[in-house]
Order: structure tokens, then sequence, then C-alpha cells
């Protein structure tokens, strides 16, 4: 019954499209009349996969006369190339281009910010094996897994989980959402850093130490907030973000970060005002320019005075924490986000590549450079913080062993201390003097290598401590937020290109101009994001940050593994991906995508669940009067406003999935892209695969090829057009 069920579907589909492929075989047809000669030789016109543009490096030969058939030898395919049917669609202008954008799409603020923490926080150099293992059967998996399905499918991530089935189409939607909240208070950050790069160029860094407050009698003192604190905590958390003691009482209205959001977002609009054409020339300077700067701070580091101390915290390695659950958690997570998976920028980035493009080697390749750069950027921040925590340390050794010289005299190195606050009598030139001994600063080098923070903590308090140490700071922290700025802006248009690339291909808005839509979005964006710039914005930021990507992402990488090994099916994935590189992936991946993947986002939900209701959820709220935070839980209102930001994500899965099968069409989108499956089976000279015992075992793969579990409804492509 399965069998003759998919043959009625196939059948339909053929039928369905009959018309079309009738006119495709037409236009080839037309095609192959149109011949130019070389040598003397006839043969047909170099067309480019996807693309018009010759820059674009193609690996496949040129199409000849008369097709080969599957017995002809490499020498007769090598003149063989598939027509270009699909020129309706973006290009990238170079494989350079595609390769640039999305290692700037995935590499971004988390791998300078929060990996170095995560590593010295859960085990040091022990902590890169759960990271490495979660990379294997995670991440790496789910990047080949999105590269692979949106060069095949050539859509955005709506018209690619519509095309799998129409019962999945919710998942390209919760991409789209996610990426929109996300991308609405991600500019924040660039918005932040446009403000410290502007603050760098003056004479003296305007927190390299506190503000004076000034009396009418013409006498001044340290400003309160700042003596009690330090200078980089006071011009964070009041020049720069004006912060309110309460998430409730915004207070004031951050003018200074309000225009600075919409630099950003205009900057933003024009990386991507011509979609890849443009975005595709920026990266060759915002996906470069990190490295280039951490290059630079690598030689800075690696000079510095202790610098041996903190790279020694960052590695050591930490065995017992191997075994901590929290560790492998943490490690799964960050991973997951540093590779930027389930946005659907990934998968619209791939649907501009030619359709022969080797996306198992691009997989590869840009998921190893996002991991060793934070790998490296781990190098640089550890010894850069070894570097000011040392300098802490001998601060704090120098004032107090001048107290104590002035109180017991160059003998005080041999002495044992009283306890602080008891009454001593201290000997000096002859004379007694009854004292109380003072409270002593605890000196200790390896709480001030602990006494790192993640995301802006480290960015912009503890990184801009340590710069002020620096001769020629000024020129240091030019660089060091140029950087962030580039590292976070190739990020944000990324993220956005897979909201823009949706909405086009559902074609919500047919007949408007992608600019203008691109405009519309960055608007829309804009005005909203004015809800970060006034006193409590920083903690609705905290609260975005926490909760409108994490869980969602998790919960849509899940449905993609499920909708690819148990709705498209495995066999089937791995035959597309055949077609399209000419090798087949191993067992290894086919088994990711069906079980380990699926497992690991579970048990990383779960995990993340449990320990939210164990340990609960709050927000640090900067207290002027102590200089310092204190923890406060998020009031009823920001608990409500958090289900709005996950179930406004998540539900569209369920939802939609609902709607089609009471035949409620949601998304109007049955149009085929342009595959010529045949022919690259042809030019990779692919033979049918007989079915192994061991793919019957896992995959529960019949003898003709399908597999079991599979749901109905899946996507049926015209493989023979």
């Amino acid at each position: 019954m399965a069998n003759t069920a998919q043959l009625i579907r196939r059948q339909s589909s053929r039928d369905l499209y009959a018309q079309r492929s009738l006119e495709r075989m037409e236009m080839k047809e037309l095609r192959g009349r149109l011949v130019t000669l070389e040598n003397g030789q006839p043969h047909r016109a170099k067309v480019m996969y996807g693309a018009t543009n010759q820059a674009f490096e193609d690996t496949s030969p040129r199409q000849s006369s008369e097709t080969p058939s599957k017995e002809s030898s490499v020498e007769e395919r090598a003149g063989f190339k598939p027509e270009n049917g699909d020129g309706e669609r973006e290009s990238w202008d170079s494989k350079l281009t595609f390769l640039l954008a999305t290692v700037g799409y995935a590499v971004g603020l988390g791998n300078v910010w929060r990996f170095p923490y995560l590593a010295q926080k859960n085990g040091g150099g022990a902590f890169l094996i759960p990271y490495f293992v979660m990379l294997a059967i995670e991440g790496i998996p789910i990047f080949y897994l999105e590269l692979a399905i949106g060069q095949r499918l050539r859509k955005g991530a709506i018209g690619v989980w519509h095309q799998v089935s129409p019962y999945l189409g919710g998942i390209g939607i919760s991409s789209a959402v996610v990426s929109f909240n996300v991308a609405l208070y991600y500019n924040s950050i660039i918005a932040w850093c446009l403000f410290y790069f502007a603050q760098s160029f003056q004479a003296e860094l305007p927190w390299s130490e506190c503000p004076k407050k000034y009396f009418n009698n013409g006498s001044y003192t340290t400003e309160p907030e700042c003596a009690v604190s330090s200078p980089t905590q006071y011009f964070w958390y009041r020049t720069t973000l004006q912060i309110s003691e309460d998430i409730n009482y915004p207070e004031t209205f951050n003018y200074k970060i309000a225009l600075a959001l919409i630099v950003a977002w205009i900057l933003v609009y024009m990386c991507m005002i011509k979609g890849i054409a443009s975005s595709g020339k920026v990266v060759y300077v915002t996906a470069t320019f990190p490295y280039i700067v951490l290059v630079i701070f690598f030689f800075r580091g690696i000079t510095l005075r202790g610098m041996s101390d903190g790279l020694i915290h960052l590695f050591t390695p930490k065995w017992q924490r191997i075994l901590d659950p929290v560790v492998w958690l943490e490690a799964g997570t960050q991973i997951f986000f540093s590779l930027g998976l389930a946005f659907g920028g990934l998968i619209a980035f791939s649907s501009y590549n030619p359709v022969d493009n080797n996306c198992y080697r691009d997989a590869i390749m840009v998921s190893m450079t996002n991991c060793l750069t934070s790998m490296f950027a781990g190098i640089v921040v550890f010894s850069i913080i070894g570097f000011k925590a040392t300098m802490v340390y001998e601060k704090c050794l120098s004032e107090r062993n001048q107290t104590l010289l002035e109180m017991f005299g160059s003998g005080y190195r041999s002495m044992v201390f009283p306890e602080a606050g008891q009454n001593i009598t201290v000997g000096l030139n002859g004379s007694f003097t009854r004292l109380i001994m003072p409270h002593l600063p605890e000196c200790d080098l390896q709480k001030e290598l602990d006494n790192t923070a993640s995301g802006t903590g480290l960015a912009f308090i503890i990184f801009t401590e340590a710069i002020n140490q620096f001769p020629g700071a000024q020129f240091w922290s030019v660089l060091f937020f140029l950087m962030l700025f580039t590292l976070g802006i190739d990020s944000q248009f990324g993220t956005l290109e897979g909201v823009v690339t949706s909405i086009v291909d559902m074609k919500l808005f047919p007949n408007l101009r992608k600019e203008y839509l691109t405009g519309g979005i960055c608007l829309l964006c804009c005005l909203l994001s004015m809800g970060f710039a006034h006193g409590a914005g920083s903690y609705i930021f905290l609260l975005f940050d926490m909760y409108s990507g994490n869980f969602p992402l998790l919960i849509i990488a899940l449905f993609e593994c499920i909708g690819i090994s148990y709705v498209y099916g495995v066999n089937r994935f791995a035959d597309d991906i055949e077609a399209m590189t000419g090798q087949r992936p191993g067992i290894y991946w086919l088994i990711c995508w069906k079980y380990l993947s699926p497992l690991a986002m579970i048990s990383i939900l779960i995990s993340s669940f449990a320990e939210l209701a164990v340990e609960g959820s709050g927000y640090d709220a900067w207290i002027s009067s102590e200089g310092d935070t204190v923890r406060k839980p998020w009031p009823v209102w920001a608990i409500l406003l958090v289900l709005v930001l996950v179930l406004a994500s998540v539900l569209w899965i369920p939802g939609l999935a609902i709607c089609r099968y009471f035949g409620i069409q949601v998304i109007d989108d049955e149009e085929r892209a342009w595959f010529p499956a045949e022919d690259l089976r042809v030019f990779h000279g692919i033979e049918p695969h007989p079915v192994t015992s061991l793919q019957t075992i896992l995959f529960c793969t019949r003898p003709d090829g399908t597999e079991g579990c599979c749901w109905p409804g899946c996507c049926e492509t015209d493989d023979e057009e």
C-alpha cells in the first residue's frame, strides 16, 4: 500500500507540473540550437548554474550537444554541463564571496566574548572535549543539513520546508520570526560599539578615570558612584546606558543610544539594500577585518606581563568538570548559537549557490573556521585579561605593603598579623603606640583571573579596563570596538537576510521591490528598537538575549532534523547531496541527522528547562549607591513577554500543520525551483545504490529505496524534468 500511495503521489505531481515540464523541454530544445564555434567545432555556449555572473567558480564542465550515457568515460563527461534554468534567482558573485558571507554570519560576538568565559568557567582545557563532541554530533551535521537543503530546493527557509512537506511550512515561518526578534535587539550591541568607538577619539579615554563632582565654592570631589565602583563600570552603567535600578522604572530616555541605534540601522540597510549584490561586497571588509585586529591584539597580548598567567588559567584542564552535566549543556548551547543554526540565514545563503556547489566541503570549512576562531579569540582575550589581573594584583600588593611598612616598619615581612579591628601595640623608633589593626586588602591573582565576565561585561568593562593600561590606549580602543562592530554587523544582516528571503519567497508583497521591502523591515525594527534606548533598556535587552532565541531555535532545529529524517527521508536526502556534489554523505552523517542530533537537542532542551526550574531566573540590577549589581527576579509582565516571544516563534510549527490538515492554505508557494537532477546524475556518473542490510536496520530502508516511518505529503520534486 505504501508503494502504491507513493506512486499515486508521484503521478499526481507529474500531472500537476506536466505543462511546466513541457515548456522547459521546449526551452532546452531552443537553447540546444544556440551553438558557438570553438576551434572549428560546435559546442554549447557556457551557461553558469543559477547565475549569469562569469566570475562564479563552477567546477561543472559544459554541456555537450549530445547527452552522454552513464557508460561514457570521464573524458566524455568533461564536456557536459546541465543548463541554467534558474536565471531569475540572485546569485553570489564568486565562491569566495559566499564563503566570506557565511563565515561572517557564523563568526560573531559570541566567539569573542562568550567562548573564553565558558572555557575558563567550565574546566579550562577539559571544556574542549565536550565542546568538540557537541560540534561533531550537533554543530556540523545541522550546519551541513541547512546548506544542503537550501542549495537543493533553492528557496528561503519558508519555501524550503513547505517544499519538504506542506505540513512543515511552519518551521520556516518560525525561523523568520526568531530572526526578526534577534535582529531587533542584536543591533543594540552594534549601537553600543558605535558609541564607544566615537568616544575613543578623545584625548583621554572617558572611562580611564572617575569624573569630578564640583561644588559652588570651586572645590570638587570624585563622583561617589564611581568611587565605590570603577571608572569603566561607571562609564558603562551611568554614561552609556543611563541605567535605572529597576526594570519597572525606566526613568530617562537615552537620546545618545537612540541616535546610535538609528545610525546602526541605516548602516545595516546600506549593507543590504541590493540584497546579496551589496552585502556580498561588504563581507570582504566585515569578514576579514576582525581577523586582522585579532592578530594585532595577539601580538600585543603575548608581549604583556602576566600573559602566561592568563593562558595557563584558561587552558589548565580541570578533568573533574567533565562529569558535570552543566558543562555539556553549555558546550552544546555555545556550539549551536555560535554557528547561527536554525535562523534561516544559512538556508537563504546556500539557496543562491550553483546546484553543483560542494556544500559538504563548505560546511566543514566554515564550521572549523568558526571553532578555531573561538579558540584563537580565547587566547587573545585571556592574554590581555592575564595582564589586567597582574596589574591589579601588583597594585594591591603595593598598597598592602605600603600600609604595613608604615605601621610595623621593614620587619613586617616576617610577622604574623592579627585580625582586623584588634588593638595592637606597635614599637617604632624606641616608642610604643597602640593602634587598631586595619583591614588589609586580599591580594589573590587567581581570584582576579576568575573575575571575568561574559558578553557585555567582558567587552565594555573588563576589556576596556585592560586597554586603559596600554600605551596609546585610544588606538587600541578604536581597533577593539571597530572589530566588535564588524563582527556584529555581518551577523546582523545575515540574520535579516533570512527574514527578507523568506518574505520574498512567500510572495507576500509580489509587486514590492526588494530594496523597499528591506527598507521597510529595517525601519520597523528601528522604531521597535527604541524600546532598548531608555534606563531599563539593557534589562529588556537581557530578557530578549536570554529567551527570544535560545529555546525557539533549539525547537526549530529539532523539527528540521525530523523533517529531513522522517518526512523527506535521509536516503533521499543523501541521493540529492550525491547528485549535487558527486559524493554521497557517509553513514555517520545519516545517523547524526536521524538520531544523534535530535537526541542532543532534546537533552539540551530538557536540561535547560530543569535548570530554569531549579535555579529560577532574574536580572542583575545596578544599584548606584552600592556601585554594584543586585540580583532581582523578573516582574510578571516580563515573564509574560518571555512567553509571548517563545510562543510567537514556535506555535507556527503546529499551527500551520493543523491549518493544512483542515485544508486551510497559509503558504501559497507550489512552484518548484529548477534542479536538473537527472543531468547531474549523468554528469557525475552516479549509478543506483543497492540497499544494504545496515541501511535496513538503521533507517528502515525498503528494497526499492524508500524509507519506513515517513509521513504522507512528503516533498515530491520533479526529478525527471
